[in-house]
């Protein structure tokens, strides 16, 4: 009886078949974990393009948008929804090195915002914010330059813009805390 060398037991048809399905099984394993550990705020974290973005979510002493919505349990796949593709493109671009720092601010309608920023949660009412900050000088939502969407002041990651300070001084603008500029943009 002649002995078989290690090519002849293992790489055979069968011996093929065992490791294609081991690597299916680890890579799906794996696969599996990354997309479940990509659903926590801590995970993002871990690209270092990511870490000032996580830094203003987690550090609630910033009271930047960001930092208070953290408070609220709102965590960041609640606006930023990534699917799937989404997610690959993201980690190619990370591993080939094709992005600009800082990352393109991303820009979000009013009708989203207003899901979770209106009494119904519905996107119903823009009414709703201009009756909130119906302030007796001026109200920031109800002004002359038509219904701005909710980020010509409202930024998550840095301090928000005051608007109306490129041309207009309020008293309220006095009360905003330091999650606010009054800087021209």
């Amino acid at each position: 009886m002649q002995k078989k060398s290690f090519r002849e037991r293992f790489f055979n048809k069968k011996g093929l078949l065992i490791l294609a399905g081991l690597i299916l099984v680890i890579g799906a394993g794996g696969g599996v974990a990354v997309l479940k550990a990509s659903e926590s705020p801590d995970f993002c974290s871990t690209c270092h393009i990511m870490e000032p973005y996580y830094d203003s979510w987690h550090n609630s002493e910033s009271n930047l948008l960001a930092s208070k919505h953290a408070v609220e349990d709102v965590d960041c796949h609640q606006c930023h929804e990534p699917d799937l593709s989404t997610q690959i493109h993201e980690l190619f671009v990370f591993v080939t090195g094709n992005y600009e720092v800082p990352l393109e601010k991303r820009e979000f309608k009013q009708e989203f915002c207003l899901e979770c920023h209106s009494e119904t949660g519905e996107a119903t009412t823009w009414e709703e914010a201009k009756e909130a900050t119906d302030f007796q000088e001026s109200n920031p939502h109800d002004s002359h330059n038509t219904d701005l969407e909710c980020n010509a002041c409202h930024n998550m990651h840095q301090p928000s813009q005051v608007f109306c300070a490129e041309c207009h001084y309020f008293d309220w603008m006095d009360d905003l805390d330091n999650g606010w500029t009054q800087d021209a943009n």
